[in-house]
Protein backbone atom coordinates (compact mmCIF):
# COMPACT_ATOMS: atom_id res chain seq x y z
CA UNK A 1 0.00 0.00 0.00
CA UNK A 2 0.96 3.73 -0.43
CA UNK A 3 1.35 5.67 2.51
CA UNK A 4 2.01 9.13 2.75
CA UNK A 5 4.34 9.71 6.25
CA UNK A 6 4.38 13.04 7.66
CA UNK A 7 6.61 13.73 10.89
CA UNK A 8 6.29 16.71 12.83
CA UNK A 9 9.01 18.80 15.56
CA UNK A 10 11.90 16.12 16.80
CA UNK A 11 10.58 13.08 14.75
CA UNK A 12 11.97 14.97 11.73
CA UNK A 13 15.74 15.31 13.14
CA UNK A 14 17.69 13.21 10.40
CA UNK A 15 14.52 11.91 8.73
CA UNK A 16 12.37 13.77 6.50
CA UNK A 17 9.09 15.94 6.59
CA UNK A 18 6.76 14.12 4.48
CA UNK A 19 7.48 10.56 2.11
CA UNK A 20 5.51 8.14 0.36
CA UNK A 21 6.60 5.00 1.98
CA UNK A 22 5.20 1.28 1.11
CA UNK A 23 3.50 -1.19 3.70
CA UNK A 24 1.83 -4.73 3.40
CA UNK A 25 -1.45 -4.85 3.39
CA UNK A 26 -2.72 -4.79 6.92
CA UNK A 27 -0.30 -2.97 8.49
CA UNK A 28 -1.30 -0.43 11.33
CA UNK A 29 0.03 2.71 12.60
CA UNK A 30 2.64 1.13 14.72
CA UNK A 31 3.89 -0.18 12.23
CA UNK A 32 4.81 3.02 10.90
CA UNK A 33 6.06 3.88 14.36
CA UNK A 34 8.21 1.09 14.71
CA UNK A 35 9.67 1.20 11.72
CA UNK A 36 11.08 4.41 12.15
CA UNK A 37 11.98 3.92 15.71
CA UNK A 38 10.14 7.46 16.75
CA UNK A 39 9.69 6.47 20.57
CA UNK A 40 13.63 6.20 20.37
CA UNK A 41 13.63 9.92 19.84
CA UNK A 42 10.62 11.07 22.26
CA UNK A 43 7.42 9.36 23.19
CA UNK A 44 4.43 9.62 21.00
CA UNK A 45 2.10 12.79 21.08
CA UNK A 46 -0.56 12.77 18.79
CA UNK A 47 -0.95 9.93 15.75
CA UNK A 48 -3.32 11.29 12.85
CA UNK A 49 -4.78 9.71 10.10
CA UNK A 50 -6.88 11.83 7.53
CA UNK A 51 -7.02 14.39 10.04
CA UNK A 52 -8.71 12.49 12.41
CA UNK A 53 -6.72 11.46 15.81
CA UNK A 54 -6.84 7.58 15.95
CA UNK A 55 -5.00 4.70 17.67
CA UNK A 56 -1.71 3.40 16.91
CA UNK A 57 -3.88 0.09 16.52
CA UNK A 58 -5.61 1.62 13.36
CA UNK A 59 -5.30 -0.48 10.48
CA UNK A 60 -4.05 1.91 7.25
CA UNK A 61 -5.62 2.04 4.09
CA UNK A 62 -4.55 2.62 0.81
CA UNK A 63 -3.35 5.86 0.56
CA UNK A 64 -3.74 7.21 4.00
CA UNK A 65 -1.81 10.19 5.25
CA UNK A 66 -0.41 9.39 8.34
CA UNK A 67 0.88 12.36 10.47
CA UNK A 68 3.26 11.34 13.69
CA UNK A 69 3.69 14.78 16.54
CA UNK A 70 5.90 13.81 19.85
CA UNK A 71 4.78 14.72 23.04
CA UNK A 72 6.13 18.16 23.93
CA UNK A 73 6.33 19.75 27.13
CA UNK A 74 6.27 23.31 28.72
CA UNK A 75 4.18 25.18 30.53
Amino acid sequence: MHIIVKLFAQYREGRFKVEQREYPKGATAQTVIDELCLENTSPLGVLMVRGKHVQPTYTLQEGDEVALFPKVGGG
